[in-house]
């Protein structure tokens, strides 16, 4: 019995969450239930939860992870001023008169907020609720819309600076060394944040190639699904001028952002700095900026932020426990025993992944997931960035994927009822080909995640 303890407590655990309990509490309370029961019966010796003072505190004192709140207030801040709406509208003007053009539009805007908040709720609701009504009123296939939006919602999952990336490389940076030391190599390189946002660059924007020219082709061969804008004002340069004036300033600070931490002038923390002050002047030159607007951008950076430490420290305390147990050892004789080697490990990692985040968000996935599974793949010799890429990519699929797809969900929230979900539905499968595309490309080509950050960080 003592040796399924690992199994017993991570199952126990996905149930709990399944049941609506919140993660965090979810996390560290049955891992202190289970704590308790092992150490009475002798099968978790006490001393591993004295580490737990010092998990905590390097979590609190971790400079990688200051650049989360400071991203969420940067894309919150956008959305919060109107500067996202502003920016969507300016672009549907600029590709408007085009056959598809507003779909080019809601997913190039959609990549920019995407990687602005990291968050696959807040960019859905966000792009439904100004995009929708405008593409069904063009005459838009509802299908095609809904898919647009939902699929362009979950880029936040690998379009770097995305919080997503942000957790994931910290997490992936703790497994790499472990496994290192595992390996007897007492010197550990190590992977940085800044090495998934330069990893995630090239599937990121192949990803969004083949979303533009999936809408291509559907307004080629199909036009009345994706028509032209019919009543954008006659070109003059007043309308030139207004419409660079939405556009370039959130771009410039896109770009400066990402080209600081690309360019080694900035690490990520730094970078988020100059994000969150940059959106704060857009806010106020831009868009729509006061005390009311400030203080519940404020608000909304805080309970985001609250919900990600909270987990980390409930997650802090689930690995010790999942570790004192033996879960380490059991998932590598797992592993190593499976057939297919590397591969096979691999295979049934990511078949995992997905169908967990049928009813996990990726935090709870990064933080529960991730750290039981990844020392053992990078034991394996696994290259971590790769794996990270691949795994934020599985998880945007699963966020997709009908029936439990959480993007789903959000847009059906604000959707109009006239649009059935299995409109909905209908309207993302071709994007979860596309995406699955990209995950066997990426497979097979791993070295379009390892090239880039091989060639700028050596």
């Amino acid at each position: 019995m003592a040796e399924w303890m690992p199994l017993i407590l991570f199952i126990f655990v996905c149930l709990v969450l399944m049941a609506g309990f919140p993660v965090a509490f979810t996390l560290a309370g049955t891992s202190l239930l289970f704590a308790g029961v092992g150490v009475i019966s002798g099968t978790l010796d006490s001393a591993f939860l004295t580490a737990l003072p010092n998990r905590l505190f390097g979590i609190i004192s971790n400079q990688i992870l200051i650049a989360v709140p400071l991203f969420v207030f940067m894309g919150v801040m956008l959305e919060k001023s109107r500067i996202a709406e502003q920016l969507l509208r300016n672009m549907g003007l600029l590709f408007g008169p085009l056959r598809g053009g507003l779909g080019f539009s809601v997913i190039l805007v959609g990549m920019l907020m995407a990687a602005s908040t990291g968050i696959i709720g807040a960019t859905v609701v966000t792009m439904g609720l100004i995009s929708l009504p405008t593409m069904l009123k063009q005459g838009y296939s509802p299908a095609l819309a809904t898919g647009n939006i939902c699929a362009t919602g979950t880029l936040g999952q690998i379009i770097p600076p995305s919080t997503a990336l942000i957790i994931l490389g910290d997490v992936l940076s703790s497994a790499y060394q472990q496994a290192q030391l595992k390996m007897g190599i007492f010197t550990p390189e190590t992977v940085s944040v800044a090495d998934l946002f330069v990893g995630a660059l090239i599937p990121g924007l192949i990803l969004v190639a083949a979303y533009l020219l999936y809408v291509a082709l559907v307004a080629f061969f199909k036009p009345e699904a994706a028509p032209a804008v019919q009543d954008r004002p006659p070109l003059s340069k007043d309308f030139i001028a207004q419409l660079l004036k939405g556009l370039i300033p959130p771009l410039a600070l896109i770009i400066a952002v990402l080209g600081s931490i690309l360019a080694g002038i900035a690490t990520p923390t730094e970078a988020a700095g100059i994000g969150a002050f940059g959106a704060t002047l857009l806010a106020i030159f831009y868009g729509e900026f006061d005390l009311k607007r400030l203080r519940e951008v404020m608000d909304s950076t805080l309970q985001v932020t609250s919900m990600v430490f909270m987990i980390f420290i409930g997650a802090a305390l689930f690995s010790l426990v999942f570790r004192g147990f033996g879960g380490e050892e059991l998932v590598h004789s797992a592993f190593t025993d499976m057939p297919g080697g590397v591969f096979g490990a691999m295979l049934v990692v990511m078949l995992v992944i997905f169908l967990l985040g049928f009813i996990l968000d990726f935090i709870e996935i990064t933080f529960v997931v991730v750290p039981i599974v990844a020392p053992v793949l990078l034991t394996m010799g696994v290259d971590p960035v790769w794996l990270g890429i691949m795994i934020a990519i599985n998880l945007q699929t699963s966020f997709l994927t009908p029936p439990f797809g959480f993007a789903l969900f959000y847009l059906r929230g604000v959707a109009p009822p006239s649009i059935p979900t299995r409109t909905i539905y209908r309207g993302v499968m071709p994007f979860i080909l596309i995406q699955i595309g990209v995950l066997i490309l990426l497979a097979a080509f791993p070295e379009l995640a390892t090239w880039l950050p091989d060639k700028i960080y050596g």
